[in-house]
This record gives C-alpha cells, sequence and structure tokens, in this order.
C-alpha cells in the first residue's frame, strides 16, 4: 500500500513538472513574446551587428593580407650567403614567416576580441587595466616563460637551426617540425614528438647545417696490403662520385684519410666524405655496402676478433 501511494506522488510529480516546462516552452515560443524580444534585440542588432561582422571579416582579411605581405617581405629582406645553400635559404625565410605570423594572427584576434567587447558596451579600458595588474601578479610565476621566449628569439635571429633540420637538443635527436618563440618540436626516428622549451636549450647540435661530413672507421687484417688499401677506397669513392644518382649528394669523392687505430685483431683505418645537408646517413650506409663487395672481389678482409693463445710449456 505504501509501494502505490510513493508511485502516485512520483507520477504526479513527472506531470507537474512537465506542465510547468509546457508553460514555459509555450511563453517563451508565444509570438507576443517573440514579437517583444525582436522588437527589444533589433535596434541593438542593427546597429552593431553590422560593426561586429565587419570587424570578424576586417580581422580575417588583415590576418590574411598580413601573412602574405610578411612572406613576401621576408624572402626580400633575406640576403643570400655564398655558403648557404638554396634549400637552407629556404629553410630559414620559411622559419621567420611561421614565427611572425602566428605573432601576428594573436596581435590581430586579441584586437579584434577587444574591439567586438567594446561594441557590447562593456568598457575595455578596466579589462586591459586588470589585464596589466594580473600580469604584474603573474610575473614572477611566468619567468621561466619569459625565458623561453627570449631564448627563441635568440635560437632565431641567429639561424642556429630551422624547421626541416636535423638537431640534437637536450640529449634528443629529431627533425625539427616546429619552432615558436617558447618550443622547438622535433619528431625522432621513432616518430616520437618532443616539445622542448628554448629556455631549456643548453647546447644546439645542427647535423645539417651548410654541409655534413661521413667519417667511416673500417678495420682491415693485419695481413692486407695498407698501399693496395687505399688504393681501392679512393677507387671506390671516384666511382661513387661519378655516379649521377650520388653525385649531387657528395661535395667531394670519398677517400682514405688515414689509419686510426692497431686493434687486437685488425689495423683501422678512416674514409671520409663531404655531403649535401641531411645525405651523411644515406651516403654512408652505400659506401659500406661498396666497400664490402669491392673487399670481397679483391680479396681484401675485414677480420674478426681473433686472440693468440700460447701454451705454456
Amino acid at each position: 500500500m505504501q509501494n502505490s501511494n510513493t508511485e502516485n506522488v512520483v507520477f504526479w510529480q513527472m506531470i507537474w513538472y512537465k506542465t510547468k516546462h509546457m508553460e514555459i516552452i509555450q511563453n517563451v515560443f508565444n509570438p507576443e513574446t517573440l514579437q517583444s524580444l525582436w522588437e527589444t534585440i533589433s535596434p541593438w542588432l542593427l546597429s552593431h551587428g553590422p560593426k561586429i561582422l565587419g570587424i570578424l571579416l576586417g580581422a580575417y582579411l588583415f590576418n590574411k593580407f598580413g601573412h602574405l605581405f610578411i612572406g613576401k617581405a621576408i624572402r626580400k629582406a633575406i640576403v643570400g650567403d655564398n655558403f648557404l645553400t638554396k634549400q637552407a635559404e629556404r629553410k630559414r625565410e620559411d622559419t621567420l614567416i611561421h614565427v611572425f605570423s602566428g605573432t601576428f594572427k594573436i596581435v590581430v584576434w586579441v584586437m579584434a576580441v577587444l574591439m567586438i567587447i567594446s561594441e557590447f558596451g562593456i568598457a575595455i579600458g578596466p579589462i586591459i587595466a586588470a589585464a596589466g595588474i594580473v600580469g604584474v601578479a603573474f610575473g614572477f610565476g611566468a619567468q621561466y616563460l619569459i625565458r623561453d621566449m627570449i631564448a627563441g628569439l635568440f635560437i632565431i635571429l641567429e639561424n642556429q637551426y630551422r624547421i626541416g633540420d636535423v638537431v640534437e637538443l637536450t640529449g634528443t635527436s629529431g627533425e625539427v617540425e616546429k619552432i615558436s618563440l617558447r618550443t622547438t618540436i622535433i619528431r625522432d626516428l621513432n616518430g616520437a614528438v618532443h616539445h622542448i622549451p628554448n629556455g631549456e636549450i643548453k647546447k644546439a647540435v645542427n647535423k645539417t647545417k651548410d654541409f655534413a661530413r661521413v667519417n667511416l672507421n673500417i678495420g682491415i687484417s693485419y695481413d692486407a696490403n695498407i698501399e693496395k688499401v687505399i688504393k681501392v677506397v679512393n677507387n671506390i669513392g671516384a666511382k661513387m662520385f661519378q655516379d649521377k644518382e650520388w653525385s649531387e649528394k657528395l661535395n667531394e669523392a670519398p677517400e682514405f684519410v688515414k689509419i686510426t687505430n692497431f686493434d687486437d685483431s685488425a689495423v683501422e683505418i678512416r674514409i671520409k666524405a663531404e655531403v649535401k645537408p641531411q645525405e651523411q646517413w644515406g651516403v654512408a650506409a652505400e659506401l659500406r655496402k661498396r666497400i664490402k663487395v669491392t673487399f670481397d672481389k679483391e680479396g681484401i678482409e675485414i677480420p674478426y676478433p681473433q686472440r693468440v693463445i700460447h701454451q705454456a710449456k
């Protein structure tokens, strides 16, 4: 009996809520209410609506044309360097365009938002003043942010690295995908993306700026004729430099440099080559392959680790 009464109470409560909501909906969508609401809003919309649309359209167009202007201005302002390739100059220009365009976009849209707020009758002066006070209050907490931005500014102005360069930052190596005043984003060989604050970069190693070098250390047998090895290695380098597929990636022919060490089981020699930026890994792999194939043909042994054991008498 008690459960039945409870169910009845809940039922009538639901009916009351639904009835109340229907009354609210009917009042809101009542023609007289809608007409009164339109008569109240329409003068403001007719007065301020076009201005707001104009501000949004102006901000969009200003940002669009500003991006194009920044791009053309930077490409004309950057003077070519005889030591830089066209690809390297292009990377530097793209990096500067990306940073300045991003900053310009933020400034334009912040100004547009403030202008729209003023159209609602809200004074923006106190907002700006409050922002200044808040900025001072958070100034001590934002010291790391300021440090990152100053470091990022010097990275860009000094052209330490650019978008597309392969770098090593704070012990992490990868290709630079994005540079801002605050952070540098790089992607490593495994595809992982690293966000590195610019203020934490104590040393930046650029592996693809201007040119790169290949240095191979290879062990040969103590029984090998070193003069023959030198001749064979230089011949391999000359043929590779004449190959159309690899000549565009090489600045010079790979060649024998010196004997670097006498190991337990091998004589270690060094082979070097100067290559175009970002080509050192492919050139090194191809050079190793050609050396192995040619050494096998010429009977030059690349020895396994060996030990000489003397039996005590």
